[in-house]
């Protein structure tokens, strides 16, 4: 009995952010939009009627009058909002497909191997699906591997009024004409650089990488670049992903929206991401056994002195309970603050994790009590039913002084009670 043929999905979502804005602003379904980083500082993300106009990562500062003058609004970045529209996205794409792998906050692959009907129409299903239920548009691409499933995806979109934002390469005529048309540079992990040395090889398309010899390119580049030139050529070199192992080391760290100088906000932006790492460090259920913070002031301004200090701290017992944590890196932070600096940034690092099943028990030691576990649990069920910090730690803030800076931001329609899409009936 022969093995079915191999088939890959890429369901990527278009213009992720700027699409997450749009679902609840009905006022910017007609206008172009950017989305910015962090404190508003460059571009991270733009729709697609915005891209003649803006490139990634300028400045917002120094873009300003050319978003006025095109009509193209600038949106903060809102996390929380695009983290729980990507869960939902996730959601409808798992539910189609018998097996998946999210690839980034925007795309996943699934795997269609074996699935009988018409697969191109399948794409389209997914497609009009979770755009019904979620309001965000995606392209699909199917392939025989996972680097021409890429192709196809970018090609889905690339033409997007003659595909219907659906491309299925497994037939070998599209599947040629595409690679013909499509760069090097277009082809999944095929980078700047990369790309002008394949470029001064006379490999500039899809298709002479394709027909490439993948040998010679492994000796000259890497393992990697020949999997891909065998993908590009039909052969799997690339299965889906396991899931993740449990992470480490569990980082969270933010800029300040503006400078601090004294140590009470410090401490409260400890607190805040002490939370937050605690948070990841139960949906991984693992526990911490030592944590380290540290504070810095900028290190770019010449007229600022500069300072720069972190220090590890000890827990008494492996746990994830956030009150001790939250306890341990405020005391930490109070070690190494120093008066007479302007910080710029905080960070809690979470150390030396493990699974409950990983640690060996002592009669004598002291372990974290049960108590703590069922607590817990509670603020976790609470926060994940009603969003995120709807039961805090008291040293948390609501609307910090020193948040980041983001004055552009869309209400938080999908993770704040108090800020949820109103609708309103005659």
């Amino acid at each position: 009995m022969t093995k079915p043929e191999r088939v890959f999905a890429l369901i990527d979502c278009n213009s992720f952010y700027a699409s997450c804005e749009r679902v609840f602003r009905l006022d910017l379904r007609t206008k172009p939009v950017v989305v910015l980083s962090n404190n508003d500082g460059c571009v991270i993300a733009r729709s697609a009627d915005a891209k003649p106009f803006v490139k990634m990562g300028e400045p917002y500062f120094q873009i300003k009058d050319k978003l006025r003058k095109h009509g193209i609004v600038a949106c903060s970045s809102n996390y929380e909002l695009y983290g729980d529209m990507s869960e939902r996205v996730m959601t409808v794409i798992e539910s189609m497909v018998p097996v998946s792998e999210v690839y980034s906050i925007d795309e996943a692959f699934a795997d269609l191997t074996g699935m009988p009907g018409d697969l191109e129409r399948l794409g389209r299903q997914i497609r009009a699906e979770v755009y019904r239920r979620t309001g965000i548009p995606v392209g699909v691409g199917i392939a025989s591997t996972k680097t021409l499933a890429k192709l196809a995806n970018h090609s889905a979109k690339k033409w997007q009024s003659h595909t219907g934002g659906v491309v299925d390469l497994r037939d070998e005529v599209k599947r040629n004409w595409v690679l013909k048309r499509c760069d090097a540079g277009d082809v999944w992990g095929i980078g700047r650089r990369l790309s002008s040395h394949l470029a001064a090889m006379d490999i500039r398309t899809a298709w002479e990488l394709a027909h490439a010899d993948a040998w010679s390119l492994r000796k000259q580049f890497s393992v990697v670049l020949e999997k891909t030139v065998r993908e590009l050529g039909g052969t799997t070199c690339l299965e889906l992903d396991e899931p993740d192992p449990p992470k480490k080391e569990i980082c969270c760290s933010r800029m300040f929206g503006t400078r601090l100088t004294e140590l009470a906000p410090i401490k409260e932006a400890v607190a805040t991401y002490t939370s937050r790492a605690a948070e990841k460090l139960r949906a991984q259920q693992s526990l911490c056994k030592r944590l380290r913070v540290s504070i810095r002031t900028g290190m770019f301004n010449p007229d600022e002195a500069k300072y720069a200090n972190g220090v590890l701290v000890e827990l008494p017992y492996p746990t994830d309970d956030t009150r001790l944590l939250t306890k341990a890196a405020q005391e930490g932070v109070e070690r190494v603050y120093r008066e007479g600096f302007r910080y710029s940034k905080a960070e809690v690092l979470l150390l030396d994790l493990s699974q409950p099943n990983e640690i060996t028990g002592d009669l004598f030691a002291a372990a974290q009590p049960v108590a703590s576990e069922k607590l817990m649990g509670v603020l976790d069920a609470v926060n994940g039913r009603w969003g995120r910090g709807t039961m805090r730690l008291a040293s948390v803030p609501v609307d910090p002084s020193w948040g980041m800076r983001r004055e552009m931001m869309s209400q938080s329609f999908t993770t704040r009670v108090d800020e949820l899409w109103t609708v309103y009936c005659k």
